[in-house]
């Protein structure tokens, strides 16, 4: 029986993976749904004891560390930065999630909260594992994200209820642009609706991605962050709407100012003998 021990982190939004390929020396050109893997080969000179090990670079942003110890994985985060300029800023992993692949021969698949049982080692597995493993981590990065935005707007919507709206048209464009990013992150950059392509053409595979899928919730948790992104972009059109009504409003009131003052200037020129 052997174990494996697996690590997920979400870094940042994308990572250009064909980049950090063409440095490693592999000549492929990576699809936007394929993982770059870094086998024990590519992390020679890297890590001190590279046997074993392995990573699994995702576009969006995440990293899945096969058997690492945490000074392995800064590391090679510390290498990456120097190649990847979206890792650049990482200091800290935020985003992590622990799983265990046990490879025990003669036993059937099994998965659970804690791990993976597997009946043998097989690369397609791990990579099915390490896929949901960063599809996981990714969402958890973007629930914080949308939740925060979710807190920015509640106060505006406290803030109007006062009777009160001072929001700029930049402020709602920015926030615009972020809600239709998360709804643009989970389904297409994250490919959160679709299934690495191992599955289509072997059974086990799939039944394997089904399960860890299920586990990780990753379908519930894609229909409330889409929940979430359509209740923001509902939210931020009403503002727009009270924000032109209200430059609309203050646009008639100067016309009226405008139309008082020229009656106004007539009268006094007039009584003045000035016409």
């Amino acid at each position: 029986m052997k174990k494996i021990k697996l690590l997920a982190a979400s870094l940042c939004n994308e990572i250009n993976i064909n980049r950090l390929s063409n440095h490693f020396g592999i000549n492929k050109k990576y699809q936007w749904d394929e993982p770059l893997v870094l086998s024990e080969e590519q992390l020679k000179g890297i890590l001190r004891m590279p046997d074993g090990k392995s990573a699994y670079i995702f576009s969006f942003g995440s990293i899945v560390f096969l058997d690492f110890e945490h000074h392995e994985v800064m590391d090679l985060l510390d290498y990456l930065k120097k190649i990847e300029k979206n890792l650049s800023s990482i200091s800290s992993l935020d985003y992590t999630d622990d799983y265990t692949v046990t490879v025990n021969p003669g036993q059937e698949f099994l998965v659970n909260n804690e791990g993976t049982v597997l009946p043998e080692i097989g690369e397609m597995y791990l990579e099915i594992i390490a896929t949901v493993l960063a599809k996981s981590v990714a969402l958890s990065r973007i629930e914080d994200q949308i939740d925060d935005l979710m807190d920015a707007v509640e106060d505006i919507i406290n803030y109007l209820e006062t009777g009160k709206l001072n929001i700029s048209d930049e402020k709602l464009a920015k926030m615009s642009g972020k809600i239709l990013g998360f709804k643009y992150s989970t389904l297409s950059h994250i490919m959160l609706l679709d299934k690495p392509e191992i599955t289509w053409i072997n059974e086990e595979s799939e039944n394997l991605y089904i399960n860890l899928e299920e586990q990780f919730e990753l379908g519930d948790r894609y229909e409330k962050i889409r929940h979430k992104t359509e209740t923001l972009l509902d939210i931020t059109e009403v503002f727009t709407s009270l924000v032109h009504a209200k430059r609309g409003t203050r646009l008639e009131w100067m016309i009226i100012f405008l139309i008082a003052f020229e009656i106004v200037l007539s009268i006094v020129m007039s009584f003045l003998g000035l016409y």
